[in-house]
């Protein structure tokens, strides 16, 4: 089963708001979930993002996929930033002829 951290549209015509939820990505945008773990009211001035951190770092470790939205908004809130600090650093690649020749010529 694989797993979406996505939003959930709520909320009347014309203004919505909006759950964050941990979902299978075969469900539909506004059917069953696993796990309601915040909220987003983007009428609200300022925006209202309260999304629970300790939530969502354990689904984030568990493998689950934020959608690009809830990717933005996990950004803004720093989680994001806090789950990229603990994956471990990505080995840097060899460097290839054609940088090499691209980085020799002036």
């Amino acid at each position: 089963m694989t797993t979406r951290i996505r939003l959930m549209r709520m909320g009347a015509k014309k203004r919505p708001f909006y759950r964050v939820v941990v979902a299978d990505q075969r469900s539909p945008r506004d059917g069953r979930f696993i796990e309601n773990i915040g909220k987003y009211h983007p009428l609200e001035d300022p925006s209202v993002i309260d999304i629970d951190e300790e939530r969502a770092l354990d689904w984030l470790r568990k493998g689950a996929q934020p959608s690009q939205a809830v990717q933005v908004l996990l950004t803004k809130s720093g989680i994001w930033e806090k789950f990229e600090a603990e994956r471990p650093a990505k080995k840097a690649k060899p460097a290839t002829k054609a940088k090499k020749e691209d980085e020799a010529a002036p």
